[in-house]
């Protein structure tokens, strides 16, 4: 219920005398409403001096505030309802749900009606007057519970936005690079109620289309910004049950690459090789369609992290294939870089969907053009290497 749905004033058949009758009884009337909530409530229960102030603060107003609009018809409600949207508002702030001060209202309610069938007699009520006032303090209770329930509500909207905002930022800390301090990294993760991992894996994504895109349901302890220019997100205890798949879900709006899992204080580097594999997917290096998983492709990223120490590389390596046809190369260098990795022809044979022969006989060619570069282990690597990079498209053979 809204302020601007709030009750009239609900006083008019209650008679003045009764306000003048229970002023003497307020302090000991909320002495009783408090005592009574904070037996009922546990949110309530804290024994702070600034936290029973608050608690005595609400009651006190809501009696002062009744007294005041039966004595005075003419009492205006602006300020008792503002104090009640900031008593709704601090409930929200504290975390605490709106129905433990609805519940304590109800107990202000129920008081009230206790002492007042107490005082029916000393007061000279009769039924149809108490009638008047019980459902006077029952309309009363429900105008100031909407005015707290306003208040509550747009601070909620307020506390969301600021959690937002400080989870964001810790998203930033962790990614920095440098790595930021990590005392910053763990004061900001308690604020925002985020239990630090023992590792955790950053992921890159871009776009697969442009135009707005259905935010990703992710458990609350992702972090994640897809507002930025480079979206990005940071996956606690990627290893965890049920972490692989969590994912998966992305892949159908946008090109996903998770980066190694690394201990808290290494998350801007796998953020940044989630970044370069992304980057390869866009090359057509590395396959897309699915979560591109880092740890799948290091070899790739390594060739790739340096071009131009890998096209030096090649002219060396790579010469020998000048001396064939351009047809020649492709097959010979196919051949030759599934037989560095398997060092079996039956198995490269199987790999490449060749026959048995054939790869023996372009093992015979190789053989022949790299011998110089086959009996050596560093030079087998570095040739491995560069023939990665061929298939890749890094580098092509010219004459």
């Amino acid at each position: 219920m809204s302020l601007s749905r709030a009750v009239e004033q609900p006083q008019a058949d209650v008679p003045r005398e009764f306000a003048d009758a229970l002023r003497p009884y307020l302090d000991d009337l909320a002495e009783e409403m408090i005592a009574e909530i904070r037996a009922s409530i546990p949110e309530y229960s804290r024994q702070s001096g600034a936290y029973t102030r608050i608690v005595r603060h609400a009651v006190e107003e809501a009696l002062a505030g009744f007294v005041n609009r039966v004595g005075d018809r003419g009492a205006s409600r602006s300020r008792l309802l503002e104090v009640y949207r900031a008593v709704g508002g601090g409930e929200a702030a504290e975390g605490r749900p709106l129905d433990s001060l609805q519940s304590a209202l109800r107990i202000c309610a129920r008081v009230a009606w206790r002492r007042l069938a107490e005082e029916s007699e000393r007061l000279n009520l009769s039924r149809q007057r108490m009638c008047d006032i019980g459902e006077a303090i029952l309309v009363y209770l429900d105008e100031i519970a909407a005015a707290a329930a306003d208040g509550y509500a747009e601070a909620q909207v307020r506390v969301a936005g600021e959690l937002e905002l400080r989870r964001r930022r810790l998203l930033d800390l962790l990614v920095a690079d440098p790595p930021a301090a990590l005392r910053a990294v763990t004061d900001l993760a308690r604020s925002v109620r985020w239990t630090t991992p023992r590792t955790v894996a950053c992921v890159a994504l871009t776009a697969r289309a442009p135009g707005d895109l259905p935010r990703p349901g992710l458990p609350p302890d992702v972090l994640v910004d897809l507002d930025r220019s480079d979206p990005c997100m940071v996956v606690p205890d990627p290893d965890g049950p049920g972490r692989q798949g969590l994912l998966d879900a992305l892949a159908a709006d946008w090109t996903v690459a998770i980066g190694p899992a690394v201990p808290l204080g290494e998350a801007g580097l796998s953020l940044r090789l989630a970044r370069n594999a992304l980057a390869l997917v866009r090359r057509g290096v590395i396959d897309g369609r699915r979560v591109v998983r880092v740890p799948d492709h290091l070899a790739t990223l390594m060739i790739f992290q340096d071009e131009a120490l890998i096209q030096i590389m090649a002219r060396t390596r790579l010469a020998p294939l000048l001396t064939l046809r351009p047809a020649q190369r492709d097959r010979l260098a196919e051949t030759l870089l599934a037989w560095l990795q398997s060092g079996n022809a039956t198995e490269v044979a199987a790999r490449l969907h060749i026959h048995p022969q054939t790869v023996r006989y372009r093992l015979r060619q190789a053989t022949e053009l790299f011998a110089d570069q086959l009996g050596n282990p560093g030079d087998r690597f570095e040739l491995e290497v560069v023939l990665r990079a061929r298939a890749a498209g890094l580098y092509a053979v010219r004459d």
